[in-house]
């Protein structure tokens, strides 16, 4: 294999810029180590077009970038679908976008933009300008037809009766039973990462902390992350401590509200009510903790600031209710029979598809960034948990034992800070080129950001994975050879972001 050579311009990161043909064996070569495919984007440099690949190994917390410089004329890569399906799909979503081609892809029909926008508009191109007039250019999209007796199709949305953003679910059904179901996404495609361009990175934050609403501590601090490699800023121990702290807090929140829910969907509102009431003293703790209930605006660049550290007696407490919670729910035959064996997704399928986040853990998938790519000198233990069989019964017990975990680790950082709450200042940097990847365990899963900034320093590309993006297409697969009434379950049961998706 021809190897370019190689240099360093961030965090246990190096960046090889090769030709087109050389990107199948050396992609290859390290999907073989062990690395997995964090992203793929597309680049408008002006004279031409490049394609960044990001591979990321997690024993040693190694990235490995391939920049393949492209003809603006005739941009064509070859494709890495074969190898990897999130390539598969970053470089779908590369071709919606910029207009490099993946040669020879298995799906090359479009993912993002829908079929009635106009062919030969990449929004993502800088010259790309306001977007034309839209029609029905290209007519219906082609869902997969499933024919034989008694088969039917089910649509439901994209417009939903819940206060959700929308989607597309098109399911091929015989009796009850699921045979096939496609989901259709990117209903509100709202052009975030071009929104970045041209900003300070100070001026970036706030849009960061808006890429998911219930994400605002994982987007904000993969951002810094990122801006802060690309100007080698030094972050303080006790900086990343306290924005440790508001991660899991976040994570508290969000998975005691899955657990509720999921309860209500097997029929037991009354837990769901309980888990409501557990949700609301976990936002009060936030807004003590931080003044904002969502916990905004703790994370910095260059560092966290909160006004006080989370009372951990409250919390232990907040431990034990939860614990009591999820033992009513188990020990209710009704509740564990619906979540038992239901919406089973393998560990072999999860590999395959590249799933994140506590999806993967209950399928037997140890991912897990808080440990591959660890922020803090001392991250503790990898927690273990009791059910990895794939189903919806092991990834409500998987969240219920994250919160646990969550609990003794903030806990135990509270007692590392002694107090303090405030860590870290923006250092004083001259403008200068550079890039920076930020990888964060949010509370769905990895969340990856990778920056580049311009010459006077400003925002170039900003590249946004949200674990939403790998989990989405996992949801179909486990839903097969299920029931349809089964669905509202096992669709919270993964709790996949709409936004954090459409991008």
């Amino acid at each position: 294999m021809t190897t370019p050579e190689d240099h360093t311009p961030g965090h246990r990161r190096t960046a090889r810029t090769i030709r087109p043909d050389e990107v199948p064996e050396q992609a290859g070569a390290l999907l073989d180590a062990g690395f997995r495919t964090a992203l793929i984007a597309g680049h408008d440099d002006g004279d031409a077009l490049r394609a960044v690949y990001l591979f990321t190994l997690a024993d040693t917390d190694r990235r490995v970038e391939l920049h393949v410089p492209l003809d603006r004329d005739h941009p064509h890569v070859p494709s890495l679908a074969g190898m990897s399906f999130p390539a598969g799909r970053f470089e779908r979503e590369m071709r919606d976008l910029f207009g490099i081609v993946p040669d020879d892809h298995p799906l090359p029909r479009r993912l993002v933009r829908h079929f009635h926008w106009p062919q030969g508009w990449y929004p993502m191109l800088d010259g790309a300008g306001a977007p034309p007039e839209f029609g029905d250019v290209e007519g219906p999209y082609p869902f997969r037809t499933v024919e034989g007796p008694g088969v039917y199709e089910i649509p439901v949305g994209p417009v939903h009766a819940g206060m959700i953003e929308p989607g597309h679910f098109r399911f091929s059904v015989v009796g009850e039973t699921i045979l096939n179901l496609r989901a259709r996404l990117w209903f509100v495609h709202k052009g975030l990462e071009k929104l970045f361009h041209g900003r300070r990175p100070e001026d970036g934050f706030e849009l960061a902390e808006r890429i998911s609403g219930d994400t605002a501590v994982g987007h904000a601090l993969a951002y810094c992350q990122a801006v802060e490699d690309a100007r080698s800023l030094h972050v303080p121990v006790d900086a990343q401590r306290l924005r440790a702290i508001l991660l899991e807090l976040e994570r508290l929140y969000n998975h005691v509200t899955d657990l509720g829910a999921l309860c209500n969907d097997a029929g037991h509102g009354v837990l769901n009510a309980h888990a409501g009431r557990i949700r609301e003293r976990l936002l009060r703790i936030n807004d003590e903790v931080r003044g904002h209930r969502l916990l905004r605006g703790g994370v910095h660049l260059g560092g966290a600031a909160v006004r006080r550290l989370p009372d951990t007696g409250a919390l232990a407490a907040i431990g034990d209710d939860v614990a009591e919670l999820a033992a009513l729910a188990l020990g209710h035959s009704v509740v564990r029979d619906r979540f038992s064996g239901t919406a089973v997704l393998t560990r072999e399928q999860a590999v395959d598809l590249g799933t994140l986040g506590y999806v993967a853990r209950a399928s037997g998938v140890a991912v897990d960034a808080r440990h591959d790519h660890p922020a803090l000198p001392e991250p503790g233990e990898r927690p273990s948990h009791s059910r990895t069989d794939g189903d919806v019964l092991a990834r409500f017990t998987v969240r219920t034992e994250e919160i646990a975990h969550s609990i003794e680790l903030i806990t135990r950082l509270v007692g590392e800070l002694d107090g303090r709450t405030t860590s870290g200042t923006p250092e004083a940097t001259a403008d200068a080129a550079g890039s920076g990847v930020g990888i964060v365990e949010g509370w769905r899963g990895t969340i990856v950001h990778r920056v580049e900034l311009a010459a006077d320093g400003t925002l170039a590309r900003v590249k946004v994975v949200d674990p939403s993006f790998l989990n989405w297409p996992a949801l179909p697969v486990a839903l097969s050879d299920t029931i349809v009434p089964d669905f509202p379950l096992t669709n919270k049961s993964f709790n996949l972001s709409y936004a954090g998706n459409d991008l």
